[in-house]
């Protein structure tokens, strides 16, 4: 069976050291915001679907 916790965090550590290695100018401002958006919506989905798990 698929580790989907361990992808999950694999590429939401990569998704946020690029974030940090990615510069705060203008010509980043979307690509950033993309990201973080991105790392956002996983998380919630994240701990939505633990939170589905533990009540079951």
């Amino acid at each position: 069976m698929a580790d989907y916790a361990k992808m999950y965090a694999i590429l939401c550590a990569a998704a946020s050291e690029a974030l940090d290695m990615l510069p705060e100018t203008a010509e980043n401002a979307e690509g950033r915001r993309l990201l973080q958006s991105a790392l956002y919506q996983a998380e919630e989905m994240y701990v939505a679907a633990e939170d589905e798990q533990a009540a079951e």
